[in-house]
C-alpha cells in the first residue's frame, strides 16, 4: 500500500494574501484541490492524509477533500513543517509501504513522476524527485562575496513528493524527536540516520506556488494540461 502525505499547513506570507496560500483560487478550485487531484487521479497512490493547522481542519475536510476518496484523514499541523509531517505519518493506515510526503501548493506533479519515484523507493528506500539546476550557482560569504562557484552538473533543484519506505521516515522522524533535531526537509532525516538518498529526475513544470508570480505560472500550465 502506498500513501502521500500531503502537508498544508503554509500560511503564505511570501504571497502577501489574507488568506494561505494553499486555498487561494487557481482556476476555479483552490490550490489544494488541485494537488489533492493529482494524487486522486494516480493508481499508484492508494491513501491520502493532509496535514494543516488546527484553525483549517474542518475547512479541509468538508469543503476541499470531500470529493475524493483517497483522502482519509485530515490531521492537525505542528508548530514546523517538520512536526507536521510526523502528526500525519502517524495517522497513515497499517501497512504502508511506501509514503510520499509532498507540498500542499505544488499541483502539477505529474502521474509519470509518481510512478517512477515509487518504482525506485522500492529499490532505494530514500528518493527525492529533483531536476537540473539550470543557472550558474555562485558560493558566497556573509558580505555578499563570491567565494567559489560549484560545478553546475552536479547541482539539482530538490522538489516534492519525496519518497521512502514507510519504516525508515517514521524512525528518521523519532530520531529526530528524540534528539531535538530540526531539519530543512524530510530526506535530511534520513541522510542523518546514513540512509542514502536517490534524485529521480521530475519535471520543471512541477513549481511550488509561492509569490503571485507563480500563480501567473500556474494558470498557464492549467490552460496548457487543459485540467
Amino acid at each position: 500500500m502506498n500513501a502521500v502525505l500531503i502537508a498544508a499547513s503554509g500560511s503564505g506570507k511570501r504571497m502577501g494574501a489574507n488568506i494561505p496560500k494553499q486555498f487561494l483560487p487557481l482556476c476555479g478550485r483552490t490550490i489544494l484541490a488541485h494537488t489533492i487531484e493529482a494524487f486522486e487521479r494516480s493508481p499508484d497512490i492508494d491513501e491520502i492524509i493532509i496535514v494543516t493547522n488546527a484553525d483549517n481542519v474542518a475547512y479541509v475536510k468538508n469543503e476541499i477533500a470531500a470529493p475524493f476518496k483517497k483522502v482519509k484523514k485530515v490531521v492537525q499541523g505542528g508548530s514546523e513543517r517538520q512536526y507536521s509531517v510526523y502528526n500525519g505519518l502517524r495517522e497513515i493506515s497499517n501497512g504502508c509501504d511506501i509514503v510520499l510526503i509532498h507540498d500542499g501548493v505544488r499541483p502539477f506533479v505529474t502521474s509519470e513522476s509518481i510512478k517512477n519515484i515509487i518504482k525506485e523507493t522500492e529499490i532505494y528506500g530514500c528518493c527525492v524527485l529533483a531536476v537540473p539546476v539550470k543557472d550558474t550557482i555562485k558560493i558566497c560569504d556573509k558580505d555578499g562575496f563570491i567565494e567559489s562557484t560549484p560545478d553546475r552538473a552536479a547541482l539539482w533543484q530538490a522538489q516534492t513528493p519525496q519518497a521512502f519506505k514507510y519504516d525508515i521516515i517514521l524512525r528518521a522522524h523519532q530520531t529526530a524527536e528524540q534528539d531535538g533535531f530540526l531539519g530543512t526537509d524530510d530526506s535530511m532525516l534520513t541522510e542523518r540516520l546514513g540512509y542514502k538518498t536517490k534524485v529521480v529526475l521530475g519535471s520543471y513544470e512541477n513549481i511550488k506556488i509561492t509569490t503571485p508570480e507563480d500563480m501567473e505560472i500556474g494558470e498557464k500550465t492549467i490552460r496548457k494540461r487543459g485540467i
